[in-house]
């Protein structure tokens, strides 16, 4: 019955899917009803890419370089350039719920859309119990507390965006610019506190490791550098998708460059030796500041940047799940809210589904570096058909075609780091292809029905 409606309905094909219509060009192919602005969509992008890395990668990358750490920053801050404007080229060109599954369906069709739609909605979410269950015991370090407190906090640190993105993305984006604006407040006061500390002494010695130990820092330093993609799927909210979501994500790469720039300079600056064995590094530079009353200073920034990065991954996921649903890679319940400016609660109860579920593995395991190499080889997965699909669908050798050249290269490098880890993708892309065998097969034997009751 649905797919006998869909066949004869304007936009969608035979094969019950929604049908892409390349006549017109891709600013005039929707008609845009979001009311996300600049300072919302920057807000957003902040929270994707400045997570839970600054936590503890300035500890991680000084033990594996020293001062060259700093070096590493600036690096992957310049790699960052083209591919934060790969998927903005791309976000502005096509606006859509689906984010990085339209611009693989664009470019290669159905099959590529399904599989990157489920590495990012059924694999990606393992991060978010490895995000609150590091932030949480982050905060535990600082207040006190057991192992049980620790996951209960964990829990309300996954819950409480849920409640957020439920009232809509513009909503969470007004609550993600509070947050966002809270914790640059925060570091600013963290940094100016601790920088009049800092000693000249520290930062000889520039590569006490040599090249590789500044690589080791790069390739540490690629988890916080990540999450451009993540938002590309709300690039419909946008008021205006092709003037803002470019100027939205140039100013979220500034923010989150010099970020991590000065966190990394000042950790290593201040703290020296001691930076690279700091298992809680704004802890220490809090306490060199203000004493060790400044800790609950911490604990708000801990709290604030995983409510953020939250928000953010939440807004994306919802809205997926129901672009999944709309072009029938879930059942076509999920299809409410793909449009642009609607609501997505079903996407967002399927996705906070999916999280409970790692969570209870996740949470239940304990040793998390396991489950960050799988969240890591399913973002590189993710990464290489989204830039492979900017390769196809920018004009040649324009500016954002020739990001999406070099972007590439640096997904490769992903991949090439992901090694055996991708086995993974690889498993979530053969259900994914293997669901769609099956609804082609379900489609051939209805057609005969159809066809009897015209």
């Amino acid at each position: 019955m649905d797919g006998g409606c869909r066949s004869s309905t304007p936009g969608w094909t035979s094969d019950g899917k929604r049908a892409l219509d390349h006549s017109r060009p891709p600013a005039q192919a929707v008609e845009h009803r979001g009311h996300l602005g600049v300072a919302g969509g920057t807000a957003l992008y902040v929270a994707a890419v400045l997570g839970t890395g600054i936590l503890v990668l300035p500890a991680l990358a000084a033990a594996a370089a020293g001062p060259g750490a700093i070096l590493a920053v600036a690096a992957l801050a310049l790699i960052s350039i083209p591919l934060a404007a790969t998927f903005a080229a791309l976000a502005r060109r096509h606006p859509d719920a689906g984010g990085v599954a339209t611009f693989a369906r664009r470019a290669f069709g159905p099959t590529s859309a399904r599989i990157v739609s489920y590495w990012f909605f059924f694999g990606t979410p393992i991060g978010a119990p490895i995000a609150a269950l590091m932030t949480a015991r982050y905060v535990v370090a600082v207040i006190g507390g057991d192992a049980a407190q620790t996951i209960v906090i964990a829990i309300a640190l996954m819950v409480v965006p849920v409640a957020v993105t439920a009232f809509g993305v513009r909503f969470a984006a007004s609550v993600q610019l509070v947050l966002s604006g809270a914790l640059i407040a925060v570091l600013v006061f963290v940094l100016a506190a601790a920088a009049p500390h800092a000693r000249a002494e520290n930062l000889q010695s520039p590569l006490p490791h040599g090249w590789s130990g500044v690589g080791l820092a790069m390739s540490l330093y690629i988890w916080a550098f990540a999450g451009w993609e993540a938002v590309a799927g709300i690039g419909g909210e946008f008021r205006n998708p092709r003037r803002d979501i470019p100027r939205a994500t140039a100013l979220a790469l500034v923010i989150v460059s010099v970020a991590y720039l000065a966190i990394q300079t000042v950790t290593v600056a201040v703290l020296g030796g001691r930076a690279s064995t700091s298992a809680v590094p704004l802890l220490d530079l809090v306490s060199v500041a203000t004493g060790s009353g400044g800790g609950i200073v911490v604990a708000v920034i801990a709290a604030i940047v995983v409510t953020g990065v939250f928000n953010a991954y939440l807004a994306a996921f919802s809205k997926l799940g129901a672009a999944m649903g709309r072009d029938g890679d879930l059942p076509a319940w999920f299809g409410r809210g793909a449009e642009n400016g609607a609501v997505a609660r079903r996407g967002l109860l399927l996705s906070a589904v999916v999280m409970a579920l790692y969570s209870v593995v996740v949470l239940a395991g304990g040793d998390l570096q396991p489950y960050i190499l799988v969240h890591t080889s399913i973002a590189a997965a993710v990464y290489g058909l989204g830039v492979a699909s900017a390769i196809v669908l920018l004009p040649t050798r324009s500016p954002g075609w020739w990001m999406a050249v070099l972007s590439v290269v640096f997904a490769a490098g992903l991949l090439v780091l992901a090694g055996w880890h991708l086995v993974f993708p690889a498993g979530i892309a053969l259900i994914a292809t293997l669901v769609g065998v099956l609804g082609r097969w379900r489609s051939r034997r209805k057609s005969p029905t159809r066809a009897s009751a015209d």
